[in-house]
């Protein structure tokens, strides 16, 4: 198939199948907690998209070492009604994700999380650096 031209977009009627056989995709851990990282206003901001956890789902952590772990977690709930089921194609995965990030420098009593519409957005503020004076020092 893959010499035939296409005209249309791909993974068109069941292109995907045999694509899935012959190039199986590699599942990566991250695909569901990308994020941006940038600076601002005197803070660190993570962005992270969560989508199809609920706000009670995603927990966040910060350990003594200055690691900030985000985790993700949603169990699939097997019903009565989903065992009827014939199944042609189930792509969505339960299970748990997890992220670490370093955050030395910040000031971990102030950070704030908010989580709206499956993005997960954290603001932490830097800690201000003491501004180091030189000194010189005597040769004897």
């Amino acid at each position: 198939m893959a010499l035939i031209p296409r005209l249309m977009p791909n993974k068109l009627y069941l292109d995907d199948v045999f694509d899935d056989f012959m190039f199986p995709t590699v599942k990566d851990e991250f695909g569901k907690m990308k994020c941006d990282i940038y600076e601002k206003d005197g803070a660190y901001h993570l962005e992270m998209d969560v989508p199809g956890f609920d706000k009670k789902d995603v927990q966040i952590e910060i350990d003594d070492n200055d690691y900030l772990t985000i985790t993700a977690e949603k169990n699939t709930e097997d019903t009565e009604e989903d065992e009827k089921k014939n199944y042609i194609r189930k792509e969505r995965n339960y299970g748990k994700y997890q992220r670490s990030f370093y955050v030395g420098g910040v000031d971990k009593e102030n950070i704030q999380a908010n989580f709206e519409n499956g993005i997960l957005k954290i603001s932490m503020p830097k800690i201000e650096e003491e501004k180091s004076s030189k000194k010189t020092i005597e040769i004897k």
